[in-house]
């Protein structure tokens, strides 16, 4: 059976004539936009942290800033405390 996929042309219609990005661009930029609202939130603790252990922060600061960014999610989960997050990055 074939899966059925949403069509977003008429999105990347309008940001075509609406912006100077090519149809192409706008595509990526429609998936790119899908994409980051489609991650759960322990997809989001993972990236997070990664990207500021990559970035020289210590994990006392990643997990305070992190617990900070989450309210501020489109879809904001529950609040979670810091001990949950870091279960959710070591298991």
């Amino acid at each position: 059976m074939l899966e059925r996929r949403p069509s977003y042309d008429d999105l990347i219609d309008h940001l075509v004539r609406s912006t100077a990005l090519q149809r192409g661009e706008a595509a990526r930029v429609v998936l790119d936009v899908l994409a980051y609202f489609d991650e759960t939130t322990e997809e989001f603790v993972r990236r997070r942290h990664r990207e500021m252990q990559s970035g020289g922060s210590t994990n006392a600061e990643i997990f305070e800033r992190i617990a900070a960014e989450l309210p501020h999610r489109a879809v904001a989960p529950p609040a979670l405390s810091l001990r949950q997050l870091r279960r959710i990055v070591y298991g």
